[in-house]
């Protein structure tokens, strides 16, 4: 279970080992197993908010946030941040865009875009905990891990070298359309919370997509995970907002 184990460590702060180094065909494999992660992380939230269960939402809101930001290693947040930067600063231009991404830095707008998204994504949970509406703990990250193989698999990768550029070229395409289309149906089955989670998806993922491919040409691995944590805070506030 080489690229289970894969898209474990690399996604989660989880404890996992490698006992050898992985193949490139492995590697890009990896990307099958993203959705199952998201499910595994979700369910760890879930688990989390259970046995709090007698803490105040507010507070509750703050731990969860806390431990969702540790159990994902604030990977995609640095790439929100990331992202932020270099498209303010790059001032539509692709090159500039890339150099200003590169930089390991985080400038004001950077630091600026983490605090309102996760400012939101915890507001929105606290709504969402005082009305006992703990699906979207799950929904969340579990459609979030959707989308970054979604984004891979439609959109060129922009960045030589980059990790994305080897996962791209060896993606198994044909399975991977059918691991994402089978996460879209069970998500389905989460109800009115579900198709709601969905729609805000796809519409952010097409967006963003068009605004990617009209700014850099294609995607990085900063904006795919700027991506993710758009709609993760995106399902949170829409979800507060009309299922309440």
């Amino acid at each position: 279970m080489m690229p289970f184990a894969l898209a474990l460590q690399f996604l989660t702060r989880l404890p996992v080992r490698l006992r050898r180094d992985p193949s490139a065909q492995e590697s890009a494999e990896s990307l099958l197993w993203y959705p199952l992660v998201g499910l595994l992380l979700g369910a760890l939230l879930l688990t989390a908010n259970l046995l709090l269960g007698s803490v105040d939402p507010v507070l509750r809101a703050a731990i969860l946030i806390a431990l969702w930001v540790w159990l994902s290693g604030g990977l995609h947040l640095d790439g929100l941040a990331d992202t932020a930067d270099a498209w303010v600063g790059g001032y539509g231009d692709r090159a500039r865009t890339l150099a200003i991404m590169k930089d390991p830095a985080c400038g004001p707008i950077g630091v600026i875009v983490l605090l309102l998204c996760l400012l939101l994504k915890y507001t929105a949970l606290v709504l969402l905990l005082q009305q006992q509406s703990w699906l979207l703990l799950l929904i969340a990250p579990w459609l979030g891990r959707c989308l970054l193989p979604l984004l891979l698999l439609t959109t060129p990768y922009v960045r030589a070298g980059g990790l994305g550029e080897s996962l791209t070229r060896e993606m198994p395409r044909s399975k991977l359309k059918w691991v994402l289309l089978l996460n879209a149906v069970l998500l389905l089955f989460c109800g009115v919370a579900g198709a709601l989670s969905l729609f805000v998806a796809a519409g952010l993922v097409l967006y963003g997509r068009h605004l990617l491919l009209q700014r850099l040409g294609g995607t990085t691995g900063d904006t795919a995970g700027a991506l993710l944590e758009i709609v993760e805070c995106a399902v949170l506030v829409a979800a507060a907002s009309f299922l309440l």
